[in-house]
């Protein structure tokens, strides 16, 4: 199949015993995916050669290098991660003997290792003779090598019938080559399509990348301001960057926006959707997100207040919890912040003209300008603070 440049292809996989369906471009590698589409960081990247072995997962039972797999050749496949071999309160027992025999110190090869080891034991090819040998595809930086073997070890002998499956999803797929797994766990149940953006929006539950409180005066009556924001296509208009594309119904609203920040721009589409509007109060609470082609995506909780000001104006709050993945994300949390907050105050300034003239903002605020504001803005702080 031939794609455009620009193009992406729908890529559906179970992950840890849940199917996804993504649209992804050709050229994404599988870790990228992992990391930046679905979240799951305990894949590392090391080398991106396929040489030390920190991004080993197994595909459809067998380990391989996420970093040397492109992602649309792993279409109709299964995949466990680390983070499917078990959890915190549920601990497969590889993970409970590593930490027993002290086999990681500063972790980063830990998730390689015990997805390494788990292939090794599930493949019914162990050997202690050959067990060096056979571990030393994943290459640890600690030379932590004798806690991890007499970990992988321990669990050969503590379970001569088989490794047990993976704790958070065993898919048929997933029993070992040649079947030395002994029992079979349930399967996760599936979860909605992930890029199905009509009917939920998934807020992580993890720290935001940033969180944004942002205080604004404004000139205009309350009255007139929380006509705005009662308005979504005026709402809308006054976002940096953003235009609203379609009213799906039931306060559920597609768009796109565009952001810049030095040589990466990035277009998001997205949803919105008004989970609370409280007129008597002017409170409304809003979930957004969007995904941009080349794997970055942006989820957030948007809360907005209007509240009467000395003079008859009105103060305008606006704050929200803002999580990032993907290139967006490597800007850091201090400039996630940073630019968070310069939007809001220029979404600020866009509520406070169309609610003066009734309409909706005839400037627009680019989405470069906004970048750089917020650059200045914290090189000014950090002046400030070696001061």
């Amino acid at each position: 199949m031939r794609v455009e440049a620009d193009g992406t292809v729908d890529v559906t996989v179970t992950v840890n015993g849940r199917a996804v369906t993504l649209a992804v471009a050709p050229r994404t590698t599988l870790s990228d995916v992992l990391r930046d589409r679905l979240g799951l960081t305990g894949t590392h990247v090391g080398c991106e050669h396929g040489v030390c072995g920190m991004c080993t997962v197994l595909l459809d039972g067998e380990a391989v290098r996420a970093c040397l797999l492109f992602a649309v050749q792993c279409d109709g496949t299964s995949l466990t991660t680390v983070e499917g071999l078990g959890s915190a309160d549920d601990q497969h027992p590889l993970q409970q003997a590593f930490s027993h025999h002290h086999a990681l110190q500063c972790g980063f090869c830990t998730p390689g290792m015990l997805m390494s080891s788990y292939d090794l034991l599930a493949g019914g090819t162990y050997s202690p003779d050959t067990l060096p040998e056979d571990m030393s595809g994943v290459l640890c930086r600690c030379t932590g090598y004798r806690g991890i073997l007499a970990a992988v070890a321990d669990v050969a002998e503590t379970h001569p019938d088989g490794v047990p499956p993976p704790r958070a999803a065993v898919p048929p797929a997933l029993v070992g080559r040649l079947g030395n797994v002994s029992g079979v766990a349930p399967q996760t149940p599936s979860v909605r399509n992930a890029t199905q953006t009509t009917e939920e929006i998934a807020i992580p539950s993890g720290v935001p990348t940033a969180t944004v409180e942002v205080r604004s005066e404004l000139a205009s009556g309350v009255d007139d301001v929380w006509a705005v924001l009662a308005d979504f296509d005026r709402l809308a208009a006054c976002l940096p960057g953003a235009e609203m594309t379609a009213d799906l119904g039931d306060d559920r609203y597609r768009g796109r926006a565009t952001v810049g920040l030095g040589p990466v721009s990035l277009r998001f589409d997205g949803l919105a959707h008004v989970v609370e509007h409280d007129p008597s109060t002017r409170r409304m609470r809003v979930l957004a997100q969007g995904t941009d082609r080349g794997g970055s995506s942006t989820q957030a909780v948007i809360r907005l207040a209007a509240d009467p000001a000395e003079g008859g104006g009105t103060v305008l709050w606006a704050d929200a919890d803002v999580h990032l993945s993907g290139r967006v994300a490597q800007f850091g949390r201090a400039l996630a912040g940073d630019v968070s907050r310069r939007l809001f105050e220029q979404f600020a300034e866009a509520v406070d003209e169309a609610a003066r003239t009734g309409e909706a903002p005839t400037t627009r605020t680019s989405p470069l300008r906004l970048a750089l504001g917020a650059l200045l803005a914290r090189i000014r702080r950090l002046v400030q603070r070696s001061r």
